[in-house]
């Protein structure tokens, strides 16, 4: 005998039901983490909206407030920041005896005390500090000037920047020279052409900026709104604008956005291009080739390379072909450099006295960079559940900061999107990120004028170190993350981790004998 109403379809939702005429699409997001769920701290922030999401709510139906439009507008917030952080900098002064001519103002070394240093301004010609001739037109990788060696010798110089950031810097040249132009044609009020190249490249810079929030923030589906710990990154409110490495950090990010949805084609092309803005993007390879290994997915990993080695010479062949001494300044440029104040060796240095030659630090860079693809191949394979391509890149980038020849701080934000999604700990990417940010300040005061610095190097070499810790730290917490088992991890943890197999071209599958 069955009971009354058993088997019995619910009745359909009458219109009356609903303030509202139903959508026509009711599905919801069941499995999106939401931050006010999984952190006490954001529940009782959120008291200001309303309070966190209730326990029935229907998560993802919002048509005008979703999480991706939310952490954009976030990060526009975090441009604008950075871009009046560097403001200062961009300051015109009257030119001495010349009535209505204007300089740039970087007077009693402005652009250190007032911590608004940026390589965009000074890769310039107009300030007078590179003769890269940029402000000229010249084209970069053709033309060259002659530079004095330490040892007194003099020699032929390129713009030292790959092909990809080479051309982004002429590009927003010739557009600051066109803006220039406009602005005589139709009686503008006149600004430096210097003045122009910044604003127009922090513009483009922007652009790729956003391009990598919104390719982080669709990687994972389930924690979209880490994207917002990026979009706010102190990092970024330092460094957006400093130099060009967004360039490189969009195409990493976009790279990773397509392995997620199994397009390893696309996904070589952007690694090509962000290895044509820097070398560091490259460090996707041998971390796809674990991922497709533990899959035995060969063919998979051949489109990657295949891309990335099509994209890259699609950039970088032409300039090769027609100036290859320009094309190879970058690379001679890394060849020929000393020991760095941001790096392992200059602490050794300061520590022993010992003096190295580039000779034998290129032998040590490349010695470590080997050892660290190794080891993070061992542990890749080795994981007791299938690793996150966010994860292993994650841990290549980070040895290749800590071993490698340069560490600038703005070389820092290489690792941004990647600690977001490897990371299971906001708080703690936030505190690594803060700490690192402020390295910018007694940094910059290593360039002032004795009578002008506020603090002695040595600070700088001891918070310098204290840098390197807090990413071994993080380095060690994503390894744990990978070698111990789903039983011995925190619920917490397993909450806020992607997914193993949610990042690829596969489900998950046993770690390879």
């Amino acid at each position: 005998m069955t009971r009354p109403g058993a088997g019995t379809p619910p009745p359909e939702p009458q219109p009356m039901d609903s303030p509202e005429p139903l959508a026509a699409d009711l599905r919801v997001d069941a499995d999106r983490m939401l931050p006010a769920w999984s952190s006490p701290q954001i529940a009782a922030a959120s008291g200001v909206i309303g309070g966190p999401a209730g326990l029935h709510a229907a998560i993802g139906r919002s048509r005008r407030w979703t999480p991706l439009r939310v952490v954009l507008l976030l990060a526009l917030v975090g441009l604008s920041i950075s871009w009046f952080g560097k403001a200062g900098c961009i300051q015109q002064a009257p030119v001495a005896d010349q009535p209505g001519q204007v300089r740039l103002n970087w007077d009693n070394q402005r652009q250190f005390v007032g911590l608004c240093y940026s390589d965009l301004v000074a890769s310039y010609a107009e300030n007078k500090l590179t003769p890269s001739d940029l402000a000229a037109g010249a084209f970069p990788y053709r033309t060259s000037w002659t530079q004095k060696n330490a040892d007194g010798s003099e020699s032929k110089a390129y713009l030292a920047e790959p092909v990809l950031t080479g051309m982004f810097m002429y590009v927003s040249a010739q557009a600051a020279r066109g803006w220039a132009w406009l602005a005589d044609a139709v009686g503008l009020p006149r600004t430096l052409d210097v003045v122009n190249y910044f604003n127009i490249s922090a513009l483009l810079l922007s652009l790729f900026w956003l391009l990598a929030v919104w390719a982080t923030t669709m990687t994972d589906r389930r924690r979209r709104w880490l994207g917002a710990l990026m979009a706010l990154s102190p990092l970024l409110l330092f460094h957006a604008f400093t130099a060009t490495d967004v360039l490189a950090v969009a195409m990493l990010a976009v790279a990773m956005l397509c392995w997620s949805r199994g397009r390893a084609g696309w996904t070589g092309v952007f690694v090509g291009l962000g290895a044509s803005a820097a070398v560091y993007p490259i460090l996707l390879l041998p971390a796809i080739a674990v991922l497709c290994v533990r899959r035995r997915q060969g063919r998979q990993f051949a489109l990657v390379v295949a891309g990335a080695v099509g994209s890259w010479l699609i950039v970088n062949l032409p300039v090769l072909v027609l100036y290859p001494s320009g094309w190879s300044q970058a690379y001679r440029a890394w060849r020929d450099r000393g020991v760095e104040p941001d790096t392992l060796y200059r602490l050794i240095s300061l520590a022993t006295g010992w003096n190295p030659t580039s000779s034998l630090i290129n032998g040590l860079v490349l010695l470590l960079l080997i050892a660290v693809i190794a080891a993070v191949v061992y542990i890749g394979l080795r994981a007791a559940a299938e690793p996150t391509l966010a994860q292993l890149a994650f841990l290549l980038v980070a040895g290749f900061l800590l071993f490698g020849k340069e560490w600038t701080p703005q070389s820092s934000l290489w690792l941004v999107p990647l600690a977001v999604l490897a990371v299971p700990y906001p708080r703690a990417v936030l505190a690594w990120m803060t700490f690192d940010a402020l390295v910018w300040i007694p940094r910059m005061g290593l360039f002032l004028d004795a009578d002008r610095k506020w603090l002695p190097p040595e600070f700088f070499y001891a918070v310098n170190t204290v840098r390197g810790a807090v990413l071994v730290g993080l380095c060690a917490v994503v390894v744990w993350q990978l070698l111990r088992t789903d039983d011995d991890e925190p619920r917490s943890a397993r909450l806020l981790r992607s997914p193993a197999g949610d990042d690829g071209l596969g489900a998950e599958v046993a770690p390879a004998d």
